[in-house]
């Protein structure tokens, strides 16, 4: 069996299958029948689905090559390993599930050739990077989730539907709008994350320079770290892991992916659970999983994990608490992604000091958060569209009319929660080991901040179950008939937690059998209890008037939308200005001061240049005149 040929068509056919509805838009736009063909683009996903569970079941693990670019040893390198192949399984499945679903939430849609176009490409994208060994191909995929993600957030560019919308529209704090168009979240996206993308480029271009190898199983990372020193080590590793913070939305660069949601439910799914946010962390795990930083002893290494270590934790105690505060349904989800990407980081950082097992505790964190998070997200573009709201409102008469978005809601709080014995717990017991083996080397903050964000991360998911289906306001709107695809989608999704449930307690994976060892610690239960009575407690009470104002504080993301929409658009104006002054200062010298200068000196020439004997004569008599001064007082 040649595997290349299926690696391609793995990642082309979605794209080409989604050609036909893209150029039907273009030249046959509204039609019946164009209506009927983006269900080739979901059979383009359905079939990487196929050539990914292939991948999964029956391709031996090792590294694939195709020869490319040869004569700079740069070739088509496809990895299957441990992380790739269940990420592939993975994500295939997650898009083929969320295209289903869109089917029938983006039937009525005014650009369908668009949309499918891009979320194809979005989904081939996020394969290439994630089976590429080779960091230039990763790149190209890299590069083609900015691409396709631009066009996704920003689908909906003509801002005429406060639906779509991020924020109050009207609402000002200080100079600042808290609102945000779709055609405003398109540009947030693609310009924070170019700013991470750029550094991350020559940082690649940097290794390859180093050791003329690009494929990460055979890049000599030590050999390389060692001969650039640690000032080179840090600055090296700081310059690419900006491309998976910006993606991954990190502390500062969090504000674009709440603004994200103003694109489809589907797209803001499919974002947040396998795809663009969650290709940042997957790569930071391929990096350390060849790297095995807990095996070398390089100083510069052991700053940069105690960098992301932290960064993560911070982020993820941010996030979780803007969400607490937060009632734009998606944007709440949005705010709790980050704070998941966080653990993400932060449990992979811990494998410097902890060993290849926090990478396992990262890896399965990603998968279980994955399917949870996407079935919470389907359900909550079903109840914007049952409702026509983007804020939470429903209480138990509403949960009678949406049984199942409401049981699925149930079920994917309390699996992601991390409430016993559902499947986040055991998951979230050995990122507690994780974090309890790091006080051994003398750090107590990671697994105090663990257990904070986990309490506020469970209230949060009660907050979103509460407010939609047991005692929000009811609804204004209801239009609660039809929707049978997008129920079947988010329920499918969401059984994947029973799967992966069975799967731990069963141990029929072995890199996930000791998640029930430590489950059972003391720590573990101390810590499922407290999530579960955080839970319970805001379950019954979402919303405490006393607390108000912190709720508006923490709505307003703590007020970092200041920092991407007022202050550096600020600085950068100021920067914009001293440049256009410099081109205004190098304009006048070079089109100015120097042709007039030049100009003078000709008319002062052409004014001696008379044609008269007498005028050459008083010339060379005064030049001489003037020597002979100089030369008298030279004392020659």
């Amino acid at each position: 069996m040649n595997e290349i040929p299926m690696f391609a068509v793995l990642f082309l056919f979605p794209v080409i299958s989604s050609l036909p509805v893209a150029l039907a838009w273009i030249y046959r736009p509204g039609e019946d029948w164009a209506r009927k063909l983006p269900y080739l683009s979901v059979f383009g996903l359905f079939v990487s689905l196929l050539i990914s569970l292939n991948i999964l079941f029956n391709f031996e693990e090792g590294f694939y090559s195709y020869p490319w670019i040869e004569d700079f040893n740069i070739n088509f390198v496809f990895v299957v390993d441990y992380l790739s192949k269940y990420m592939g399984a993975l994500t295939a499945f997650i898009a083929f599930l969320i295209g289903v679903y869109g089917l029938e939430y983006m039937r009525d849609d005014y650009r369908l050739g668009w949309y499918w176009f891009f979320f194809n490409t979005f989904t081939a994208s996020m394969l290439l990077v994630v089976y590429s060994d080779n960091l230039f191909t990763l790149l190209i995929g890299w590069e083609g989730l900015g691409i396709a993600s631009w066009g996704l957030i920003g689908h909906w560019f003509r801002d005429d539907d406060d639906i779509a919308f991020v924020g109050t529209q009207g609402r000002k704090v200080g100079p600042l709008e808290m609102s945000w168009s779709p055609s405003t979240g398109g540009w947030r996206a693609i310009s924070t994350i170019r700013f991470g993308d750029m550094p991350m480029f020559f940082a690649i271009a940097a290794i390859y320079a180093l050791t003329g190898n690009l494929d990460i199983h055979s890049i000599p990372w030590e050999g390389m770290f060692e001969e650039i020193g640690y000032v080179g080590t840090v600055a090296l590793l700081l310059l690419f892991l900006m491309g998976p913070f910006t993606k991954s939305a990190q502390l500062p660069f969090s504000e674009w992916l709440m603004t994200a949601m103003t694109g489809p439910t589907t797209v803001s799914a499919l974002l947040h659970s396998a795809t663009m946010v969650a290709a940042g962390t997957y790569l930071f795990m391929r990096l350390t999983w060849y790297i095995e930083p807990w095996e070398l002893n390089i100083p510069g290494l052991e700053t940069i994990y105690l960098l992301v270590l932290f960064l993560g934790l911070i982020s993820a105690l941010y996030g979780a608490s803007v969400a607490l505060g937060l009632r734009e349904r998606k944007v709440l989800l949005a705010a709790s992604t980050m704070s998941s990407l966080g653990l993400m980081f932060a449990s992979s950082a811990a494998s410097f000091w902890v060993g290849e097992a926090a990478l396992i505790v990262a890896f399965w964190y990603l998968i279980v958060h994955a399917f949870a998070k996407a079935s919470l997200f389907l359900v909550a573009g079903h109840l914007i569209h049952a409702t026509h709201d983007r804020f939470c409102s429903g209480n138990l008469a509403f949960a009678r009319k949406m049984k199942v978005a409401f049981a699925v809601t149930i079920l994917a709080t309390i699996s992601l929660a991390g409430i016993p014995p559902f499947t986040a717990y055991w998951i979230k017991s050995g990122m507690d080991g994780v974090m309890e083996h790091l006080v051994a080397d003398g750090m107590l903050l990671p697994f105090y901040l663990l257990v904070i964000v986990s309490l506020i991360y469970s209230a949060f998911l009660a907050k979103f179950l509460s407010l939609n289906f047991l005692k929000g306001e009811a609804p204004h709107h209801e239009h609660t008939e039809g929707g049978q695809l997008m129920k079947l989608a988010y329920t499918l999704m969401v059984s994947m937690q029973i799967v992966l449930l069975a799967i731990i307690l069963l141990h029929y994976e072995e890199h996930a059998s000791h998640f029930v060892e430590e489950g059972f610690l003391t720590t573990s239960l101390t810590v499922g209890i407290l999530v579960t009575a955080s839970y319970l407690i805001v379950l019954f009470k979402p919303a405490v008037p006393a607390f108000s104002r912190i709720g508006v504080f923490l709505t307003d993301r703590m007020y970092l939308p200041f920092l991407n929409d007022y202050i550096l658009p600020q600085i950068g104006w100021v920067v914009i200005r001293v440049v256009d002054a410099c081109n205004r200062g190098v304009d006048f010298f070079f089109h100015t001061a120097i042709p007039s200068a030049f100009e003078a000196l000709s008319r002062a020439i052409r004014s001696i240049q008379k044609g008269y004997l007498r005028v050459y004569m008083k010339i060379v008599a005064g030049s001489i005149m003037l020597f002979l001064v100089i030369f008298s007082l030279m004392g020659w």
